[in-house]
Formats: structure tokens, C-alpha cells, sequence
């Protein structure tokens, strides 16, 4: 396994980063994971314009032009040689002497990893999977604005260690004014009275890329949309569940707590259309040469 760090290809074991780097210190960075379908990265441009917007607003200057950061993903899943894949992007503070101050570390650590995505369970898909509402709160977005996709996840750990407890596959987090926010790795969509509802941005959730797929997608095809401020009352008596991420895709939920769903027609329709879309996007893509994506 190759991994790009600091601008060349290593292998695995050399893959190394300095105890000294404020990435592993202090969780100061950003990062992104996009996923690769036949050899091209879905959304790659939307996934780099939010990693540099990550990026200033911590303060963060990323030394490289986004063509040379596709070009070095690129090159990672082709030295991999990978076409159905996952790849985490991280851009750490970098190396500096101990200390909060970013102007201890004069340049930034970029690490790229490609690794083959196995597909998840057909029975998630099929039955769906598990969520609870664990007493860990997201964080307060006046704190830490969650359009920043941090290092910093100890929030969503602490969830994720309430939801493995409770025998959950993903947890959905409340904010401090008690509405339902997004969970650990994905966004929260539920269909309750002919609408499809997912929280606002307002109420403290990353802008999550294949959450603006689905509502783009869902207004196509004739659904009405509300993106508010819910509660967990609101969502437990939903006709269907299901949560969006990068990797999952939409991935339905049979329980929220004690509440069952079923898989229900809405969310098999708009899997359904987000793999339609996943492929115009990838035969666009490589109808525009080899040059980029690095396969024949």
C-alpha cells in the first residue's frame, strides 16, 4: 500500500508523521473522505471547495492549487491500483514545537490514503440499520462551527461510545436546545406526511455533500422538501428513516430507540436515483479522457 504524504508516494510502513505534529497533538486540521466509483472520485470538486473553505476558517493556508491535489489523489488510487475505493484527505496545522499558537508550525502536513471500500452488509440496505439519540450533545455550533470538518472528533467518539453501549449502528445527536442534529458520520432524513424532513443547517450539522445530492434529487423528482429544526417527537412517528454519508450512501433505518421502521418506497426510490446519479456523474467524467481520472 502507497500512501501520499507531504508530496510523494511511500509505502505504508514509512508512512510516518511527527509526534510533534499539531494534527496528532491537537487535533488541528481538516480533512474530507470522498469515495471512488470505477476509478472516479464522486463529487471531487464540491469535497476539495469545502476542504479549502475547512481550511480558512481555522486559519489554515493549504499550499497547493486544488488540480494538484486531484492529481495527487490520482496518483495514490492509481499506485494502489484502486477504482472502487475510499480516500481520506487530511491536512494537519503541521509540524511545531508544542504550543496552541498555528504560527508555531510553518507548513501543513497533507497525507492522502486510498483504500479499497468494501461494501457494506446487503442487509443494512435491505432491513436497515440502528440509531439512538445518546445523552451526548453536539456541540454547541457558536463553539465550534460545524462547516469546519475538523480533526477535532471527540464529540462524535464520546456519541459513538453511547451508541456501541446501547447496541446501536449510529447515533443521532440532539443540540443543547434539544433538536435533532446529524449523527457521528452522516446527515438524519425522515418522511413523515408526504415530506421529506432533514435538520437545518442552523441547528449545528455539516453541510454533508451527499445530503445536498438527496434534497437536489428529491425536489427533481416532485417530493417536498422542510429542512428545520426538529425534535426527537417529531421524528419517532416518521413513516421512514434513513441517514446519508459519503460512503453509506443512503442507508435506511429500521429503529430509532424503541420506534421500527420499515423500508419504505421514498427512501428505496432516492437510493435508487443517487446511483443513477453516481453513474451519469462517473460517464461524464470519463467521457472527458483519461487525463485526470488515470484509467483506460
Amino acid at each position: 500500500m502507497q500512501v501520499h504524504l507531504k508530496g510523494r508516494l511511500v509505502p505504508v510502513k514509512e508512512a510516518v508523521v511527527s509526534v510533534f505534529d499539531h494534527g496528532f497533538l491537537y487535533g488541528d486540521g481538516v480533512y474530507e473522505t470522498m469515495r471512488v466509483y470505477e476509478g472516479v472520485t464522486f463529487m471531487l470538486d464540491e469535497h476539495l471547495r469545502r476542504l479549502y473553505r475547512s481550511a480558512s476558517m481555522i486559519g489554515l493556508t493549504i499550499p497547493l492549487e486544488m488540480d494538484s491535489l486531484k492529481t495527487s489523489i490520482y496518483d495514490t488510487l492509481i499506485a494502489n491500483s484502486l477504482k472502487n475505493a475510499f480516500v481520506r484527505l487530511t491536512v494537519s496545522r503541521g509540524h511545531g514545537p508544542i504550543g496552541l499558537d498555528p504560527d508555531l508550525c510553518p507548513e501543513p502536513t497533507i497525507v492522502i490514503i486510498a483504500q479499497e471500500l468494501k461494501d457494506y452488509p446487503k442487509s443494512f440496505y435491505e432491513k436497515g440499520i440502528s440509531l439512538v439519540i445518546p445523552e451526548t450533545k453536539r456541540n454547541l455550533m457558536e463553539a465550534l462551527n460545524p462547516r469546519i470538518k475538523s480533526l477535532n472528533f471527540l464529540n462524535n467518539i464520546l456519541a459513538k461510545i453511547e451508541t456501541k453501549k446501547r447496541g446501536a449502528y449510529e447515533a443521532v445527536m440532539l443540540n443543547v436546545y434539544g433538536k435533532l442534529t446529524e449523527g457521528t458520520i452522516s446527515n438524519v432524513f425522515f418522511y413523515k406526511d408526504g415530506i421529506l424532513c432533514t435538520p437545518s443547517l442552523e441547528c449545528g450539522i455539516l453541510d454533508g455533500i451527499t445530503r445536498g445530492v438527496v434534497i437536489d434529487l428529491a425536489l427533481r423528482d416532485g417530493l417536498g422538501v422542510k429542512e428545520g429544526e426538529f425534535t426527537k417527537e417529531d421524528l419517532y412517528p416518521a413513516a421512514e428513516v434513513f441517514i446519508t454519508s459519503t460512503t453509506l450512501e443512503l442507508m435506511p433505518v429500521s429503529k430509532v430507540d424503541d420506534q421500527k421502521y420499515a423500508v419504505g418506497n421514498i427512501t428505496k426510490l432516492l437510493h435508487k436515483a443517487y446511483r443513477e446519479e453516481v453513474n451519469v456523474y462517473v460517464a461524464n467524467v470519463k467521457a472527458e479522457g483519461p487525463s485526470l481520472w488515470g484509467y483506460e
